[in-house]
């Protein structure tokens, strides 16, 4: 179900190689230290008075390499492609940050960056706590726009969505009370775990209320022979399946190993299942509460009579009949994360989120490298890994194949065009409401995808197609059909001419080009597409641009909102390169 499709033999610890144009990133030369210079020129004056030291004692030591030149700064292109793949738009200030900084400092900075306030306190601050709530979603799109459009750490906002498309929850899905808080408790996990370690995050993601719901963790109870009844088996599987180790047993490469027959080999079985069902049970909410959403804030804790006895064994690790079900969790949350199979699956579909949908074997490697040994000893450093997707050679160099970089998702393009342009909410309520629908809308809104296995699949290979026919996987074209096509571009229009709601755009740089039609689209061009519109694109959208009457204020407004909608209309945009 998770197709995994790369190889390359580079060594398991090489570090990715620098990008072209890093400027902290290339380091001079190694010359000869000044002892051990001034060593080496005293050892020779030394022979000479003495007459020793053979052949010539008068030669001088031959001089040291000439140090490499600094790598130049990002040019405005490069920086808007960084931030596109690295958080969600270019503004004209962090371009200039990342030209001024360098990529691995403008990471750095990021990395410790605070952002908004959290997504659970923000719903309560706002009164969405409230009885009439309790059985609702009302807030959550809310606060999860007011991050994702508004929020200044950056880096981490865009982390945060991919990883919600990995280890998926859904407002499709959690039939308890309160449901709205577990969410708003689920995102703000994600974002205390974005920059730690795999194995917290992991343990955060089975912890919580709202994954406890949405895969029947919460609640699972010991098997009792008199009703026949047997722990689910749900979590079990997709923690798995879908979060950790995958279907069959990969390279660090990501490629299948081949048994003798030359077929890929089950990564775990069904009885495996089972036994890890057995090690799953005895969760519940701790506190749970008719009046106050707080519990869902806490951790799921173990209910001792209701956890499954006797000894387990999960993949190779035995768990012993002496083992409560929190040392029975850490024992199978410590045998996941160490798997062979984790760096190259995870690292594979974190590059699919933020570079390319098709990484080539090497960039997979590279990046599998990088979770096993951070350079320190240390396994799944998320930091690490993620400054290692985005810094690789094939992320910060634009490819040219049909298999290189993404389709962009709907959701990424509606919050571009959001912070490319300064959106706003005067009510600090962000009333823009679930963007789902096909046909009017989206088709797609943060944490409400139609199942587990996220809007789309990272093994989707699109059917009757060229990319098909070279089985280039392509996720987010799983997506992409007539109705979303036409549901995007008529609401992007009207949401570029008027805003959504009371989220209103500003446009007053861009107005303050309407009257050059070329310069106005190149602007649009780089802020949006990050350079990537061809030159034949963007003289077709100017000359068309053009063609608007621009001498006065209503028809220079018109001129921007055509050369937006075009722009993010375009083929070259759309295909982020």
């Amino acid at each position: 179900m998770i197709a995994e499709d790369c190889t390359d033999q580079r060594p398991p610890l090489a570090p990715a190689p620098s990008p072209p144009r890093e400027a902290s990133g290339l380091q001079a030369p190694a010359t000869a230290s000044q002892p051990q210079k001034a060593l080496s020129l005293a050892s020779l004056a030394a022979l000479s008075a003495c007459g020793g030291g053979g052949g010539d004692s008068g030669a001088a030591p031959a001089p040291a390499p000439t140090p490499a030149p600094p790598p130049a700064p990002p040019t405005e292109a490069e920086a808007a492609r960084f931030l596109a793949q690295a958080s969600f738009a270019a503004s004209t200030a962090e371009m200039a940050k990342v030209q001024a900084q360098g990529y691995s400092a403008w990471l750095n900075e990021q990395f410790a960056a605070t952002g908004s306030q959290g997504h659970f306190d923000w719903m309560v601050a706002k009164g969405y706590a409230v009885e009439a709530n309790k059985n609702n979603f009302n807030g959550v799109d809310n606060t999860l726009w007011r991050k994702l459009l508004n929020s200044p750490d950056l880096l981490r906002q865009k982390v945060v969505l991919a990883l919600s498309e990995i280890f998926v929850v859904s407002m499709a899905g959690l039939p308890v009370a309160w449901a709205g808080f577990a969410v708003a408790a689920y995102v703000d996990m994600l974002e205390q775990r974005a920059f730690g370690t795999f194995r917290e995050l992991i343990e955060g993601v089975s912890l919580s209320n709202a994954m406890g719901v949405y895969l029947n963790m919460r609640g699972n109870r010991k098997e009792d022979a008199k009703t026949g009844r047997v722990p689910d088996e749900n979590y079990a599987r997709e923690l798995m399946q879908l979060f950790t180790i995958g279907l069959v047993e990969l390279n660090l490469d990501g490629t299948p190993v081949l048994d003798a027959a030359g077929k890929p080999k089950d990564t775990y079985t069904q009885a495996q299942i089972s036994e890890l069902a057995r090690v799953l049970t005895g969760w519940e909410f701790d506190g749970a509460s008719a009046t106050d959403p707080a519990f869902m804030k806490k951790p799921m804790v173990h209910l001792a009579a209701r956890f499954s006895v006797g000894p387990k064994k999960v993949l190779s690790a035995d768990v012993p009949a002496s083992a409560t079900g929190p040392e029975a969790l850490k024992i199978v949350l410590d045998t996941l994360a160490n798997h062979a199979n984790v760096g190259p699956f995870f690292s594979r579909q974190l590059i699919q989120r933020l570079v390319a949908s098709n990484p080539s074997p090497a960039y997979v490697q590279r990046v599998a490298a990088v979770f096993n040994n951070n350079g320190q000893g240390q396994r799944g450093d998320l930091k690490a890994v993620i400054r290692a997707v985005l810094l690789d050679s094939e992320a910060r160099t634009p490819g040219s194949s049909p298999s290189s970089g993404r389709l962009r998702e709907p959701i990424q393009r509606f919050i571009q065009w959001g912070r490319s342009f300064g959106v706003s909410s005067p009510t600090e309520l962000w009333n823009i409401g679930d963007l789902s629908n096909p046909a009017s809308r989206l088709g797609q809104s943060p944490l409400r995808s139609p199942s587990v296995f996220n809007f789309f699949r990272p093994g989707y290979v699109p059917p009757n197609s060229q990319l098909g026919t070279a089985q280039i996987t392509a996720p987010e074209f799983q997506l992409c059909n007539e109705s979303t096509v036409a549901g995007y571009l008529n609401y992007m229009q009207n949401v570029i001419a008027n805003g959504t709601g009371e989220v209103k755009p500003s446009y007053t740089a861009e107005l303050a080009l309407a009257v050059d039609a070329p310069a106005l689209v190149q602007r649009l061009a780089l802020l949006l597409a990050g350079g990537g519109l061809s030159p034949t694109t963007v003289n077709t959208i100017a000359t068309a641009v053009a063609t608007i009457n621009a001498s006065s204020d209503a028809g220079k407004l018109n001129r921007v909102q055509a050369a937006i909608l075009l722009v993010m209309a375009s083929p070259e945009y759309l295909i982020q390169k």
